[in-house]
C-alpha cells in the first residue's frame, strides 16, 4: 500500500514520530480548536479533551496504522478502521473534515519535529495519513448509505426508569411518529443535547433494548469525574431530561455485533455499564432460539449497582444452554460470587466467540484469561465506551 520509498522513510522515522506523538497530538488539538472553536463546542467530547484521553486515542491509532502498513504491506487493519469509522459516522463526520485535520496535524508535526521534517519525511507521512483518511471515508460512505445518511432525528422521551442510583433508562419514540430502523444487537446511537452554555455536545450510548422494538432504549450511567471533570451529557440527562422532553439521536452504528454460525458457543462478559450491549445481545439470542452454549459473566460493585440485573438474568434464563456468573465486590449473597470477575473455574467451550464490554483493565484481564483457555484472539471482540485507549496503551 505504501510506496517503497515512503515505507523506508516511515520505518526510519517511526521511532522519532512515535516518541513525539503525544506532543504532536496536543499541539494539533490546540491549533484545531483555536481555528475552529465550533468543533470543540459541538462535535468533540469536551470531557475527553480535558482528560487527554482523545489525544491518547488519536496517537495510538496513527502509530498502530503506520506500524501495520510496515508489518503487513498487503492488507489494511480493517478491524481498527471499522471501529473508528462507525464512531465517525455516528457523529456525522464529513469527508471535507479530513482536510481540516490534515492541515493542523501536519502543522503540529512540523512545529514539534522541526528540521527533521524534510520534504521526503513530510511526503511519506502525508501518504500514511491519506491512506488512512481515504480508507475511513470509504467505510463511512458505505455506512451512511446503509443508514440513510448522516444526521440526527428528534425522539421524545416516553419513559424514564431509575435502574440504580447512577443509571437511568430512557425509552424514546420518534417525535414525528414514524417508524424506527432496525439495529444489530450491540450497536449504539449518538445522542446530541443542548447544554446550558449553548454547546451541543454528543455522546454515544449502547441500545439496551431488544432489536425490533418500536422504540429506542438507552441506559445512561452518570459519570462522576473523580480525577477528570464530571460527565457533561450524562449528568445533564440525569438532572434535566424527563418524559415529554425531546432528544436528538443518530441512526445506530457500531461493530460489536453478534456474528458466527448458530451453533457457535458464545461468551458475553461485561462490567459496570458495559452490561448494556450484552442485554440487547441476550434478547436477540433468546428471540432467535440460539441453542449453543452461552456463558454470561458480569462484574459490578454490588447487586444494587448492577443495572438491568433482572433483564440480564431473565434473558439468559430463556436460553436452553446458558450459564450465568455474576461477581460483586460486596453483598454478593448466595446466588453470586464475591470479588472481581474471574474465568478461572468457568468452563469456556471450544470454538467460543467472546464479546467484552467494560473498563479497559477488566477487558484486558478477561481477554488474557480467554487466550489462556484456548480462545483465538480473532474471536475476542470488544467495545470501549469513550476513546479507544487499547491501541494507545499497546
Amino acid at each position: 500500500m505504501l510506496t517503497e520509498q515512503s515505507a523506508a522513510t516511515v520505518r526510519a522515522t517511526l521511532p522519532a514520530v512515535g516518541a513525539a506523538i503525544g506532543e504532536i497530538t496536543e499541539r494539533f488539538y490546540t491549533r484545531l480548536f483555536d481555528a475552529r472553536p465550533e468543533l470543540l463546542r459541538d462535535l468533540f467530547n469536551r470531557g475527553n479533551q480535558a482528560a487527554g484521553t482523545q489525544r491518547q486515542a488519536l496517537a495510538g491509532s496513527i502509530a498502530a496504522f503506520a506500524t501495520h502498513l510496515l508489518d503487513h504491506p498487503d492488507d489494511r487493519p480493517d478491524a481498527m478502521l471499522a471501529r473508528i469509522a462507525h464512531k465517525h459516522a455516528s457523529l456525522g463526520v464529513a469527508p471535507e473534515q479530513y482536510r481540516v485535520v490534515h492541515e493542523h496535524l501536519f502543522a503540529a508535526i512540523a512545529e514539534v519535529l522541526g528540521e527533521a521534517v524534510t520534504p521526503e519525511v513530510a511526503a511519506a507521512w502525508d501518504e500514511v495519513y491519506w491512506l488512512m483518511a481515504h480508507a475511513l471515508t470509504a467505510i463511512e460512505k458505505r455506512l451512511y448509505e446503509e443508514s440513510g445518511g448522516p444526521g440526527f432525528r428528534a425522539f421524545r422521551v416516553e419513559e424514564r426508569v431509575e435502574e440504580t442510583p447512577d443509571v437511568v433508562t430512557f425509552r424514546l419514540r420518534p417525535a414525528d411518529g414514524g417508524p424506527v430502523a432496525g439495529f444489530r444487537a450491540g450497536q449504539y446511537v449518538s445522542v446530541r443535547v443542548a447544554l446550558p452554555d449553548g454547546a451541543r455536545q454528543i455522546r454515544q450510548y449502547s441500545l439496551s433494548g431488544a432489536p425490533g422494538e418500536a422504540v429506542r432504549r438507552i441506559s445512561v450511567k452518570r459519570v462522576h469525574g473523580e480525577a477528570a471533570p464530571d460527565g457533561e451529557v450524562s449528568n445533564h440527562l440525569h438532572a434535566r431530561v424527563w418524559p415529554g422532553d425531546v432528544l436528538e439521536l443518530s441512526e445506530p452504528y457500531g461493530d460489536l455485533v453478534l456474528a458466527g454460525a448458530p451453533d457457535t458457543p458464545l461468551l458475553l462478559a461485561s462490567a459496570g455499564i458495559g452490561v448494556t450491549p450484552m442485554i440487547a445481545m441476550l434478547a436477540d439470542l433468546a428471540a432467535g432460539g440460539h441453542r449453543a452454549p452461552v456463558t454470561v459473566v458480569h462484574g459490578d460493585r454490588s447487586p444494587a449497582d448492577h443495572a438491568l440485573r433482572a433483564d440480564h438474568a431473565a434473558y439468559a434464563g430463556k436460553l436452553p444452554d446458558a450459564s450465568v456468573h455474576f461477581f460483586y465486590e460486596r453483598d454478593a449473597g448466595r446466588t453470586a460470587r464475591t470479588g472481581l470477575a474471574d474465568l478461572t473455574d468457568i468452563v469456556v467451550h471450544p470454538g467460543t466467540r467472546a464479546y467484552l464490554c467494560g473498563p479497559l483493565p477488566f477487558m484486558r484481564a478477561i481477554r488474557t484469561q480467554l487466550i489462556g483457555k484456548g480462545v483465538a484472539p480473532a474471536d475476542i471482540h470488544y467495545e470501549v465506551f469513550g476513546p479507544d485507549l487499547w491501541l494507545a496503551r499497546g
